[in-house]
């Protein structure tokens, strides 16, 4: 359905360390810089960009969205809780934690206050 999402920084940098730290986690590549000075993360299929906004104006965190990212495993799961903790983000909600159906699940904010989840599929 979606072929990227594309969210705000005002310091791509900042952004760099936090997204390259937490996709090396889930054995993703680091971002790369487009001509247009959005980083880009492909990691699956998916695609994630990340840029100043185009209207000159403050980036600013959706109020009331999340950006879901699949991992593989348990162990990923921690490791980009870690790697974002580590590189700017802020827990959210509850500590990495197993859900109901079996799912494997953490969030965080990025250091712009980008609201993001990472999460082992459902039990079979």
């Amino acid at each position: 359905m979606f072929t990227h999402i594309m969210i705000g920084s005002n310091d791509l940098e900042q952004a760099r360390g936090f997204y390259d730290a937490t996709f090396a986690a889930l054995g993703g590549q680091p971002g790369e810089m487009d001509a247009r000075g959005r980083l880009i993360y492909s990691h699956e299929g998916g695609r994630l960009m990340i840029t100043k906004p185009i209207d000159g104006k403050p980036a600013t965190a959706a109020n009331g969205g999340t950006i879901g990212i699949a991992a593989a495993s348990r162990e990923h799961v921690l490791a980009w809780h870690r790697a974002g903790l580590a590189h700017g983000g802020t827990a959210i909600e509850s500590p990495p934690v197993e859900r109901p159906n079996g799912s494997f699940v953490a969030y965080l904010r990025d250091p712009t206050g980008n609201k993001l989840t990472v999460r082992t599929p459902p039990a079979q």
